[in-house]
């Protein structure tokens, strides 16, 4: 039984359309750190998993992620579609595992990797904290 309200074509239409750079909440983060002073490259391809936000002078790097993309473990991540069950879930497991991938290859070349989770953006002062401590240089040890 399809649950889809969509034909197999006008889905394929749909899902063409989902962005995975420039979205919403990437655009949100971008303000946000622009506004705290950062300065940025966007998508290096240079680097695994072209990341969202990359601050070379800190060494630093964010990935914008959506919850249901990505598999969080908030409630929009753990919902799971009920056409195509089987194929969301390797999917979403697939994205996962390419994640905590490119997080190693880009920890072991030097760099500190943060994400932000679309949900996060909920909590405006917080999210604003947490990328204002990212971007405080740590104080050196006495």
């Amino acid at each position: 039984m399809n649950t889809d309200v969509f034909s197999p074509a006008k889905r394929s239409a749909v899902m063409a359309k989902v962005k995975g750079r420039d979205t919403r909440p990437e655009l949100i983060v971008r303000r946000l750190l622009w506004r705290l002073g950062a300065r940025y490259r966007l998508h290096r391809k240079d680097l695994p998993g072209s990341p969202d936000i990359v601050l070379p002078g800190r060494r630093l790097v964010v990935f914008v992620h959506g919850c249901f993309w990505h598999g969080h473990d908030c409630a929009r991540g753990a919902r799971v579609p009920k056409a195509n069950r089987d194929y969301w879930l390797a999917k979403v497991a697939r994205n996962r595992a390419r994640d905590v991938q490119t997080r190693k290859k880009l920890e072991a070349a030097g760099w500190r990797v943060e994400v932000v989770w679309e949900c996060e953006l909920k909590a405006a002062a917080a999210l604003e904290a947490r990328l204002r401590s990212l971007l405080t240089p740590p104080r050196p040890a006495s």
